[in-house]
């Protein structure tokens, strides 16, 4: 059995017998008698299993060192110490022994020194705890979107569409780099390449989530995506997962309500399904966890405009360390400021149209488009977003205007051209959402194996 199992339902099993998988994560012997920690990995909690010497293996078990795995049978009692309930050894099966040089044993490692032992940093309490709420927050993300009657989209992870600009995205060959065929004009083939063009791995499901989104009226992506960037920031990562929705029919102040009721629901669903791990992170990551999570639940999103919010800062009794601009993006230390100002998230709306995306919708005054980014108090940026451009005649010359290379996505344009529709879509990181939820403050440390620049290991 598991042993979340045996936690839910201590009364159900107290005084019985039960057999359980699982490794050591402590071990004290003693001359007559031994108590193991013993965690199976499926909850945050560990069982003491308290043996003696009536065990026929006595002298072995005795050695066991920590990370060793083992099979247990033994009765299920009250425990005199700390914890509720702890088991009483009547066998030990040792199905994996684990030598003393095992990296991970029981005291504090820095997360530096875990990041370099990624294959087992899972076996520590932090990481347990950190990747199960990832799992209930991704459990909780298709819970919300499925139970609103979005389709779930797996959008192509290689595309000839390039969406954030292809200095960001990877390119994919089969060619022979050592090899390279050149054309007539001494210039690659890629005629001779797998697809017959550039091809690159995704930096977005956005162009292809919008062409179900104008069929299904509302669906989402949820998978990996890919950048090129060269960043060592703590929220940056070459490899990553998004959550994408479009909807039909949606402008930029009902994207806002979907954007606030989805992340109200993911949080209250990780408070109410990761107890127990969201406590572990309160008390060894970041104090107050919990009453972050829970003010977010109970709080009501500003809305201000990117006019009204340089505004604000600019009334500030403040020395910036880069100046806040009518016509210039919004920094981290602006973000902070902005959600301390309001006491709670933020959107901030109608953004300059010069530093958002050729896609984004023209607003009338011809300045400003309707984009959209949430920030979130102490994480800054969670979500971003847009109302998409509608007009078939305005999005080719915005395009134009920014010098996009309009062949690949010709079919994207002609979604305006054949039964358009208005329509919105937002895309939030997933790894920075687990960041906030969990208090650990580097990307690296919530995703199982990071590719960051220089770092591709395993």
């Amino acid at each position: 059995m598991d042993l979340v199992d045996l936690f839910k339902n201590i009364d159900k099993y107290l005084d019985k017998d039960v057999t359980l998988n699982g490794w050591i994560r402590n071990h004290r012997d003693q001359k007559t008698f031994g108590f193991i920690d013993f965690s199976d990995g499926t909850c945050q909690e560990h069982l003491q299993i308290v043996y003696d010497e009536a065990l026929p293996n006595f002298k072995n078990v005795q050695h066991l060192l920590v990370g060793s795995a083992l099979e247990v049978k033994g009765k299920i009692i009250k425990s005199a110490g700390k914890q509720a309930i702890e088991m009483k050894a009547q066998e030990i099966k040792v199905l994996g022994e684990c030598p003393e040089d095992f990296p991970i044993q029981p005291k504090r490692h820095t997360k530096e020194f875990l990041r370099e032992q990624a294959y087992l940093r899972p076996r520590t309490n932090l990481f347990q705890a950190v990747f199960r709420i990832r799992s209930k927050a991704a459990m909780a993300i298709h819970e919300y979107f499925q139970s609103h009657n979005y389709l779930y989209v797996h959008t192509p992870l290689l595309t000839t569409a390039d969406c954030e600009g292809s200095d960001q995205m990877f390119k994919v060959t089969t060619l022979d780099l050592n090899n390279l065929p050149k054309d007539d004009q001494n210039k690659v083939d890629m005629q001779k390449d797998l697809f017959g063009k550039m091809a690159f791995i995704t930096g977005t499901g956005q162009l292809h989530g919008e062409a179900f989104a104008l069929a299904y009226k509302k669906i989402y992506t949820f998978g990996p995506t890919f950048r090129t960037e060269n960043s060592n920031t703590k929220t940056h990562a070459n490899e990553f997962w998004m959550i994408e929705p479009e909807i039909a029919f949606c402008d930029l102040n009902m994207l806002m309500d979907i954007e606030e009721e989805m992340l109200k629901f993911v949080v209250q669903y990780c408070l109410d399904n990761c107890r127990e791990e969201l406590e572990f992170c309160d008390k060894f990551v970041q104090n107050g966890l919990i009453k972050k999570l829970t003010d977010l639940v109970n709080s009501e999103f500003k809305r201000i405009t990117h006019h009204e919010a340089i505004d604000i800062l600019k009334k500030a009794d403040v020395t910036w360390e880069f100046t806040p601009t009518y016509d210039g993006d919004i920094a981290k230390e602006h973000e902070r400021y902005l959600t301390e100002f309001f006491a709670g998230p933020v959107f901030i709306t109608n953004w300059p149209k010069d530093i958002k995306a050729w896609y984004m919708k023209l607003n009338s005054d011809g300045k400003t488009v309707a984009a959209v980014d949430l920030e979130v108090p102490e994480a800054g940026e969670l979500m971003g977003g847009s109302q998409r451009e509608d007009d078939y005649d305005k999005l080719i010359k915005r395009a134009q205007e920014l010098n996009v290379d309009l062949d690949p996505v010709k079919w994207y344009c002609n979604l305006r051209r054949f039964g358009g529709a208005y329509h919105s879509g937002f895309g939030m990181g997933f790894e920075r959402l687990i960041i906030y939820l969990t208090g650990v403050d580097n990307i690296r440390d919530v995703i199982p194996f990071p590719r960051t620049p220089g770092n591709c290991e395993y």
